[in-house]
């Protein structure tokens, strides 16, 4: 955790040098066409039927990236922003844990409200896909396999691939940007057709636009 925080304060604390070639990354008087840096931290969980989930609750996470957002409308402020992320997933609880490490594709609508020449509120929404890259589950008595294997019963292992709904609203000044999502999980993950998982979780993120 130190880790992520010590990185979203470095990322803001270089956000002003960007802040010099234009003010505001969403001008909502004109097509734009964006470039962005994130990075923050998720609080996801994984909630289902497989016995070992079932008490599981959240765990901390990084999540880094990069996005491009273009206007698709004249009439209305109107974006949509998709870019790729490297997103850390799970639950946990107690000396029960479960990594779900993906690299996710997000593909979000945003409006956009110029509050002030410097200031836009941007509430989103839209789908994001995962691919599983990596991850561990650990039982309660310290066994580690990857989260992705069979383990027995207990543990039947996860699907790589996963899609989730997010819903969330960002603010930008002078190109410096954040934004708090929820993204809710869609499909069944869970490896076994006997049992059902879903990867949801909250998501804050910290960058710039340019």
């Amino acid at each position: 955790m130190r880790k992520i925080l010590s990185a979203i304060v470095a990322i803001l604390i270089a956000a002003p040098s960007f802040a010099q070639f234009h003010t505001g990354g969403f001008s909502i008087d004109k097509s734009n066409l964006y470039f962005g840096g994130r990075i923050g931290f998720t609080v996801p969980t994984i909630t289902g039927d497989i016995p070992v989930i079932d008490p599981l609750g959240t765990k901390v996470g990084l999540n880094i990236g990069a996005v491009i957002g273009l206007r698709v409308s004249q009439t209305a402020p109107v974006f949509v922003e998709s870019g790729l992320f490297y997103t850390e997933r799970g639950a946990k609880k107690d000396k029960v844990s479960v990594g779900y490490n993906s690299l996710e594709i997000p593909l979000l609508v945003k409006y956009g409200f110029q509050v002030s020449d410097e200031i836009a509120v941007l509430p989103f929404f839209g789908p994001a896909f995962g691919f599983g890259i990596a991850g561990k589950f650990k039982d309660g008595n310290g066994n580690k396999v990857s989260s992705f294997d069979d383990y027995g019963r207990n543990w039947p292992g996860l699907k790589r691939f996963n899609m989730g709904l997010r819903l969330g609203c960002g603010a930008e000044y002078n190109n410096i940007y954040a934004e708090i999502a929820y993204q809710l999980g869609v499909t069944n993950i869970s490896d076994d057709d006997n049992f059902s998982a879903h990867s949801s979780g909250l998501l804050v993120n910290f960058g710039v636009n340019f």
